[in-house]
């Protein structure tokens, strides 16, 4: 299982639209690009491992394995990427601006609905994240 998260970069932040098959499921914001730095920046480009994660603060949510360079990048709810983000990546219902949207919660749980039997099969479950600018796949 692969999900696809397709992205376009902004100075204020990042927008993306997350798909399985083609289908969508939700929305996402993250923090601009600024060269994969810790707690500043967007995940780069690539294919991560998913895995299934519990937190008194996030209840169920994902973690992306492996991101190079950096630890505990979380797929976690958010609706102002800029105030509540430090890396990760918030499933949003809507956009409702560059790096804000609306109802995260909602969106995370479609999400985790997929994800989460899925892991408990013991199916890999996958993230790929492009953009239509592809010198950011090399970084």
């Amino acid at each position: 299982m692969i999900f696809v998260l397709h992205r376009t970069y902004f100075p204020e932040g990042t927008q993306g639209m997350l798909l399985l098959n083609g289908q969508f499921i939700c929305y996402t914001i993250e923090l601009p690009w600024i060269q994969n730095k810790r707690n500043i920046s967007c995940v780069p480009e690539g294919l991560y491992t998913l895995q299934k994660r519990y937190s008194t603060k996030f209840k169920y949510h994902l973690h992306l394995k492996n991101v190079e360079n950096r630890s505990l990048i979380l797929i976690h709810p958010a609706n102002d990427a800029k105030k509540e983000l430090e890396g990760c990546i918030a499933p949003v219902s809507y956009h409702t601006g560059i790096g804000k949207g609306n109802s995260s919660r909602k969106a995370l749980h479609k999400l985790t609905s997929l994800v989460l039997p899925a892991l408990a099969k013991n199916t890999q479950v996958q993230l790929r994240i492009t953009s239509s600018l592809s010198y950011f796949k090399s970084r």
